[in-house]
């Protein structure tokens, strides 16, 4: 890699932290994976990229004027006030039964992940 080039993916830590922390939260709060699996290796990998490059796992979703800000204020880090008030998830990793969108599963392969964040670049 030149030194001109940004790395865009996330680590492979991270990546497997992010799920491992995703697929914990989805059992313990009874909700469940987007129907399409992109959905959630894209929301995956963009938590553990967040996490790689802010320490945190700041909602890939959402804009920010200044990220940094953001992360210590900690309403958007994962899993973000409104999904812990209100079971709410801005970017469908978790989703209620009742949602149209939602699978049902609450795991995902790591090779899943990589392969769909793989095809994306």
């Amino acid at each position: 890699m030149s030194s001109l080039e940004v790395n865009t993916k996330s680590s492979d830590k991270n990546l497997e932290a992010m799920l491992n922390f995703s697929e914990q939260y989805a059992k313990r709060t009874g909700t469940y994976f987007c129907s399409e699996p992109s959905v959630t290796a894209v929301v995956i990998e963009g938590l553990a990229k967040h996490k790689d490059d802010l320490g945190a796992p700041l909602c890939p979703c959402r804009h920010y004027e200044d990220k940094q800000a953001e992360v210590n204020a900690a309403f958007w880090n994962c899993p973000c006030v409104p999904m812990r008030e209100r079971k709410e998830c801005h970017c469908m990793l978790f989703l209620t039964p009742d949602n149209e969108f939602a699978g049902d599963k609450q795991d995902l392969s790591l090779e899943t992940i990589k392969q769909i964040r793989d095809g994306l670049g």
